[in-house]
């Protein structure tokens, strides 16, 4: 999906639930410089507003101003985070300027090399970039890293790796589990879906769970050990996570002319005389200073090395204390078949948007049908929710949508355009037993529709991938069938 058709679509939706609100949020009229255009870096809602119309009436308020609001919230991460991609840095590098005695203490607590690289041009941008124009949502990405940055440490560290790559997610996705990038790399930790599906992570039409923190955290961390084991290094570890391993590769082997045997497929740690991690750190930035690599990828461990020293030290570059980690002690039920989130939500008794906020796994509002998923819950909400679904029947599990009849329409016709059999229908239209629906007449249309990929009155989603129509491509030296995928936005295997 185009980058500005998503953002307008998440707009769309929180300006529609927004509608049902007694108030929002404020509008976000920070400005930003001409030279880093703000161009929406998609992100996703799996939510339709459609959830909340058969709601309670005294929570559908309180409900749309939250979905309303995360939304929003989710629309200005991408519009940051597509100004951050589009950046353009100037080649003069920042005057370096000596350390405090306080500075240096700090420096010895990064577990990555961030003593020798402070100083370096491309670092005191994104560090002047971050407490500048991105001020406002980085501010927010720091409150938002308690939840998540000690336990991503504790996993990484027990791997061997250093925990400062707990800032990953930082630079990737503002610690958002919904994040999309125009390249389609999705959550928290952007998995591009081959990759996810390689390290074990299930993406199909009803849940993507690069968008599971807790399984996309082990996945992301378990492709960084491997990659940390190929390179030697952990700032090598990490522009291959962004640029691809195949490319970083590639790239130190032309950049070791002395190396006999490089080839394009070569998985050997960087050959430097003492093979030690520093050494492959220092070789990254010669590999940055070359065009072997995307200008992304050259800035990738910048940013990185950038984000971990304000958020390490927050007040030295005026942002507020950052808050101390928050237990999220939460419940969860198993669902066997099809349900929908408002379904659940009702039944635990918790705002819609909390348990879409949990669960930003389930893409299309529902949970997958004729298979088991946990549905994460609020604290103390699980015993609820349980108990309702222990006595739902199958045609309770998901909320019927309005269809606003046109002239003409009976409810037959109207049951074959939705794909649900007639009987159904009637039984969620008793009034319509022996005459056909009036021109504007409300029908509700019953909620097995929605297995059939429809989310709300004329308005379907796919339920497989589009197939493309097809180009010829002349392949340049060097390519492989994976950077040819990145260059025109499809999986490898199509």
């Amino acid at each position: 999906m185009p980058r500005r058709i998503a953002l307008f679509s998440a707009l769309l939706l929180a300006s529609c639930a927004a509608h049902q609100a007694a108030s929002g949020p404020a509008p976000d009229n920070a400005s930003r410089p001409a030279d880093t255009p703000a161009q929406a870096k998609p992100t996703s809602v799996p939510v339709d507003s459609t959830l909340v119309s058969h709601a309670s009436e005294s929570v559908v308020s309180l409900d749309s101003a939250k979905l309303a609001a995360l939304a929003r919230d989710s629309a200005l991460d991408a519009a940051m985070l597509d100004r951050i991609s589009a950046a353009r840095i100037s080649d003069s590098a920042v005057p370096p300027s000596a350390p405090t005695e306080a500075e240096t203490a700090t420096l010895r607590s990064f577990d990555i090399d961030v003593k020798n690289f402070e100083e370096h041009g491309r670092v005191k941008y994104w560090v002047n970039f971050f407490t500048g124009p991105a001020r406002e949502r980085m501010a927010i990405w720091l409150q938002r890293m308690p939840r998540y940055e000690p336990g991503f440490r504790a996993q990484l560290v027990a791997r061997g790796l250093p925990g400062d790559l707990a800032y990953l997610p930082l630079i990737e996705s503002g610690y958002s589990p919904s994040a999309v990038s125009r390249s389609k790399a999705v959550g928290m930790w952007q998995f591009m879906r081959g990759t996810g599906k390689l390290y074990g992570l299930a993406v199909d039409v009803w849940v993507d769970e690069r968008r599971d923190v807790t399984k996309a955290t082990d996945a992301a961390i378990r492709y960084l050990h491997d990659l940390t084991n190929r390179f030697g290094s952990p700032y090598l570890a990490a522009a291959a996570y962004n640029g691809g391993p195949g490319r970083i590769g590639r790239g130190l082997a032309r950049l070791d002319t002395s190396s006999e045997a490089a080839t394009a497929d070569d998985s050997s740690t960087v050959a430097e005389e003492d093979g030690s991690p520093q050494a492959g750190d220092m070789a990254f930035f010669l590999l940055a200073d070359t065009r072997y690599i995307r200008k992304e990828t050259k800035d990738y461990v910048p940013k990185l090395i950038a984000a971990a020293m304000i958020a390490k030290q927050p007040e030295r570059y005026g942002f507020p204390a950052v808050s101390k980690a928050k237990s999220d002690a939460l419940d969860s039920v198993v669902v066997s078949d099809a349900t929908g989130l408002d379904v659940v939500a009702r039944l635990a008794g918790v705002p819609l948007a909390d348990i879409v906020e949990l669960n930003p796994v389930f893409v299309r509002g529902l949970t997958p049908p004729k298979r088991a998923a946990v549905v994460r819950l609020p604290s103390g909400a699980g015993e609820n929710a349980a108990r309702g679904l222990a006595d739902l029947s199958a045609g309770e599990r998901l909320t019927g949508f309005d269809h606003h009849a046109k002239a003409g329409e009976t409810l037959a016709t109207i049951a074959k355009k939705y794909g649900v059999a007639l009987p159904a229908m009637r039984a969620s239209n008793p009034g319509y037993g022996s005459r056909a629906p009036r021109r504007g007449e409300t029908i509700t249309v019953p909620g097995e529709a929605r297995l059939l990929g429809w989310v709300g009155e004329n308005r379907k989603v796919p339920l497989t991938e589009p197939k493309a129509s097809g180009t010829t491509y002349r392949v340049k030296p060097g390519e492989t069938l994976g950077t040819i995928a990145r260059h025109f936005h499809v999986s490898v295997a199509q």
